[in-house]
């Protein structure tokens, strides 16, 4: 049996480093995907007692016998529940650690360890302990703030929870799935997010599963509906970036500066809200109205993140490119490096534009905001 699933990256519109001090969020699905397709093997076949896990897109594949994983997980047939997600101890995310350590991952490559120990951990939860091949490819930079983690994280529960509904229908296209099967995959996927980043938002998962945007306020998340096309163009300066610093760094201005810090917050608040009233607007407004009032928030937001220490040189090459092409653009994320977006205004052309900065040794991608969340096919 074969199941495949998707599901998209994200971008930050507006709010980043504001919403961790009370500022509303807006975050939304772009149309790039990490895809997982899952395949058991028959009863006869050769690797009927192995769980292997490929990842296409940088050409490594790792490989546990079941037997191993039994030894190193501790395992209750009981516990097992897929429509109850939990977290993964210490204990046992210890364990994991050494069948990922005996994979003797390149060290180039370090940086997946958290990624296969929540493949394990996820797996092993939701599935038990059955043989599979596992097959992992993405459209998304690894490490640039578009939500590549959380979009693994999804695609891999849809992947999983898919293989074990009942009704599948078979069909050549993407299918989303239902309302309860949503929540249940994005709880789960919150939890292989902890994995990897310990005390995640949620932010990421939400979006990836769900799709479309996202309003993220104090821990609360409410779910937007777009009523407008958005395109943007996302450069990936190809500068890493430690968020947990860039982070401490907006928070210790804020210490120095708290009334002036506090006005550059509430602005933000503000250019969210009005950016969500914006996006959800069924009114009259022509969409050049629209995108003209997005394109000025996108700017002041910008100028405000500028303001907060989180800029970069990468991040303001790219943006003096957009402007000699009349285009306006901000950060995505946590800054100091990582991705810049740039509003494409219904019929821009971005050939040229992108020739330009690809020259400079950025990289580029193209995507529609606010499309599916997880989808599976069989």
């Amino acid at each position: 049996m074969e199941v495949k699933a998707r599901a998209p990256g994200k971008i930050i519109l507006a709010g980043e480093h504001a919403v961790v001090h009370g500022s509303t969020a807006v975050a939304a699905a772009i149309d790039l995907y990490t895809y997982v397709t899952l395949r058991f093997p028959l009863q006869s076949a050769e690797n009927n007692d192995r769980l292997t896990l490929q990842l296409k897109d940088i050409s490594l594949e790792f490989s546990w016998s079941l037997a191993r994983i039994k030894e190193a997980i501790p395992y209750d047939p009981s516990t097992l529940c897929r429509s109850t997600p939990t977290s993964c101890s210490q204990e046992t995310l210890k364990s994991i650690a050494v069948l990922v350590e005996e994979q003797n991952l390149p060290k180039e490559k370090i940086w997946l360890s958290s990624g296969i120990s929540t493949f394990l951990w996820l797996y092993t939860r939701i599935i038990g302990f059955n043989p599979a091949t596992v097959v992992i490819n993405s459209e998304l930079p690894y490490g640039s703030g578009l939500g590549s983690s959380a979009a693994l994280c999804v695609a891999l529960t849809a992947a999983l929870l898919a293989s074990s509904i009942s009704d599948k229908t078979r069909g050549n296209g993407w299918s989303s799935l239902d309302e309860t099967n949503l929540e249940l995959l994005n709880k789960w996927a919150f939890e292989g997010e902890k994995i990897i980043h310990g005390k995640p938002s949620g932010i990421d998962n939400t979006v990836s599963a769900y799709g479309n945007m996202i309003k993220f306020c104090s821990g609360e998340i409410t779910r937007l509906q777009s009523n407008m096309p958005l395109r943007m163009l996302i450069t990936n300066t190809r500068v890493g970036r430690n968020t947990k610093a860039l982070v401490s760094g907006v928070s210790q201005r804020a210490v120095r500066h708290p009334d002036a810090m506090n006005s550059v917050f509430n602005a933000v608040d503000s250019i969210s809200k009005e950016l969500a009233a914006i996006i959800q607007s069924k009114d009259e407004t022509s969409v050049t109205e629209k995108e003209e009032s997005i394109k000025e928030l996108m700017e002041m937001n910008q100028g405000l993140l500028q303001s907060m220490g989180v800029s970069h040189s990468s991040i303001e090459a790219v943006i003096q490119t957009t402007v000699k092409h009349k285009l306006v653009s901000k950060l995505t994320g946590a800054g100091g490096g990582g991705c810049v977006l740039t509003l494409l205004p219904t019929g821009t052309l971005v050939d040229k534009l992108v020739e330009e900065l690809e020259s400079s040794g950025f990289q580029c991608f193209t995507a529609s905001i606010g499309g599916n969340g997880a989808q599976i096919s069989y």
